[in-house]
């Protein structure tokens, strides 16, 4: 089995309609999106708001 890692760039409230078009155009199963959090400013360290700011995607490559 071969695996391919994609990072998305994404700004949640307005790359709905671009995330689901990318997932439309990959050729293998998607096995995992795996969102990474970033904590910038003080509010976000405290947990009061989340940013995320890419998704890293995991797909398994289907054989040929």
């Amino acid at each position: 089995m071969k695996y391919k890692v994609h990072r998305f760039e994404i700004n949640m409230a307005n790359d709905q309609a671009r995330l689901e078009q990318f997932l439309n155009s990959l050729e293998g199963e998607v096995v995992s999106i795996i969102p990474n959090i970033a904590k910038t400013t003080l509010f976000q360290i405290y947990g009061v708001t989340r940013k995320i700011d890419f998704l890293l995607i995991i797909e398994k490559k289907h054989k040929l």
